[in-house]
């Protein structure tokens, strides 16, 4: 039997440390909401690929049209030869997408690469160069979607200078102090002291912050955004590589607040575990970049478009927005047992929309000090339990629960008790 502790060896000697990973198994086989490391040990995956898996792991579904588009071809480059997998998706999008009119969809492989061309399509547009974005978001590893991302650490450590006119104003998180007025007037300060907004081609956020602790955006926030860019000429991308698909109980986290963007980029649960990224976007803004300016090589895989096509048929079919809410609601109503309890480790907002559940760690029950030590500790134990769970937050306090969409009752009931057995005192 192979052992996880040889193959970390392994890693260690081959794989740079600059890429991380969370638990220190191997997998062997997955299904559904549970995994298989190679030692034969049984986990309940409550993150599921980070947020990729909202339709599970190998979904019947998925795993039959990534089989059929096997047998056809696997790669021609959009760019030589089109293929109706593509355009078929790009159709689907552009309905389900909230934008307002007419809307274009174009394919990548990642959620960096979705932003990234965004941004292209934005300065394409808009005939500007500068970008905000805000403090706690997390857009990717590129070196503009770096900048962009308002964390320094681990981020952007060692990694400069970053790209210029990239802005950051603070995010609205309540009990971080920052109300959203507080966010507007640093915007207004912006525009004053380091870019105006005519020059502005785009301003970037999650409706859900990822890495940043699953804090929403509140929807008067985003509704003060969309009067904000419309005023000065300002397009709006929402960033849903991981809030979108069912995961906040509607297909994209925006929906929550009413606005509609004038583009959206999107990745992660897309194509339920096959690398696929896009940019959905208003037709007129879509088409501002020459033939030849968008694109890669391996951009939009005609096996990512298939298992993407099944994922919405999924999405639709099981009812996973209802699904998101029901699994969601049960989620709070556990945790929130779970932090008046003075023999588990203290919590605290306990928050979410549908199945995109967080808590935070602090030091003190009834408190709001941050706890990161705490965070590391729970998922830890809880891995050690049989567990998979991630952290996140500004402060590393948070621990995010992101089981798929398809998990049955039983076994999320299984990941909370064993939850609940990582966060007791002992």
């Amino acid at each position: 039997m192979t052992a996880n502790a040889d193959l970390l060896a392994r890693r260690a000697a081959a794989v740079p440390r600059g890429v991380s990973t969370a638990a220190p198994i191997f997998a062997a086989r997955a299904e559904n909401a549970e995994l298989w490391d190679v030692e034969g040990r049984r986990f309940i995956d409550f993150a599921a690929g980070i947020a990729v898996l909202n339709t599970g792991h190998r979904h019947p579904r998925v795993m039959a049209a990534v089989a059929g588009q096997l047998g056809l071809y696997t790669h021609t480059a959009f760019q030589v030869a089109a293929y109706e997998p593509y355009v078929a998706l790009a159709e689907r999008l552009n309905v389900l997408a909230p934008i307002e009119g007419p809307a274009k969809t174009i394919l990548f492989t990642t959620g960096a690469e979705a932003v990234e061309n965004a941004v292209k399509i934005a300065r394409a547009a808009t005939g500007r160069s500068a970008v905000i974005a805000f403090t706690g978001g997390f857009h990717g590893r590129t070196m503009l979607t770096m900048a962009m991302t308002g964390k320094a650490l681990p981020y952007k450590h060692r990694f400069g200078p970053m790209p210029g006119e990239v802005f950051h104003a603070p995010f609205p998180i309540a009990h971080y102090g920052v109300s959203v007025e507080d966010s507007l007037r640093v915007l207004e300060f912006i525009f004053r002291a380091d870019v105006e907004a005519s020059r502005v081609a785009a301003i970037t956020l999650e409706p859900v912050q990822g890495e940043g602790g699953f804090h929403p955006a509140p929807p008067e926030f985003m509704r003060a955004l969309r009067e904000l860019c419309d005023r000065h000429g300002i397009l709006l991308i929402v960033d849903e590589v991981q809030a979108g698909f069912a995961r906040t109980g509607r297909m994209f986290g925006v929906q929550h607040s009413g606005v509609k963007p004038d583009l959206i980029t999107v990745a992660k649960a897309l194509a339920g575990g096959f690398p696929l990224s896009g940019v959905v976007g208003r037709a007129e803004v879509m088409d501002a970049a020459e033939p030849g300016g968008l694109g890669g090589t391996y951009a939009g895989s005609p096996v990512a478009c298939a298992a993407a096509l099944a994922v919405l048929d999924v999405i639709e079919e099981e009812n996973l927005l209802a699904r998101a809410e029901a699994l969601g609601q049960r989620t709070r109503e556990r945790l929130a047992a779970l932090a008046s309890r003075n023999d588990l480790a203290p919590i605290a907002g306990v928050r979410g929309l549908g199945s995109m559940v967080a808590f935070d760690l602090v030091t003190a029950r009834g408190g709001r000090e941050p706890d990161a030590a705490s965070a590391r500790r729970v998922t830890a134990k809880a891995l050690d339990g049989g567990l998979i769970l991630l952290s996140c937050g500004v402060h590393g306090e948070t621990i995010r629960l992101l089981y798929p969409l398809t998990i049955p009752d039983p076994q999320l009931d299984e990941g909370l008790d064993l939850l609940e057995h990582a966060l007791r005192l002992d």
